[in-house]
């Protein structure tokens, strides 16, 4: 199977997880999709210096800087099959 299709079996198994996973994997899947779908962040960090989840998706995502298309796809199938257990 082509790595597209593999990352989007992989993005619809993650609504179905038996189990919910915390919020540090969480953040690894947004920024890990973010990168997969959109590339090298592109918006400007949260103006509210509060908003600690918007900030921490945004710095997860930027941590990802570099990482290609197809890069991040496989980490995020990778997540998903260890979390499927």
């Amino acid at each position: 199977m082509e790595i597209k299709s593999l990352f989007e079996k992989a993005v619809k198994e993650s609504e179905a997880l038996k189990q919910k996973p915390s919020n540090e994997t969480l953040l690894q899947l947004y920024s890990l999709y973010k990168q997969a779908t959109v590339g090298d962040v592109n918006i400007a960090p949260p103006e509210n210096q509060f908003d600690f989840v918007a900030k921490a998706k945004h710095e997860a995502w930027a941590a990802l800087k570099g990482k290609s298309t197809e890069e991040a796809e496989r980490d995020y199938i990778n997540l998903i099959e260890k979390l499927k257990g």
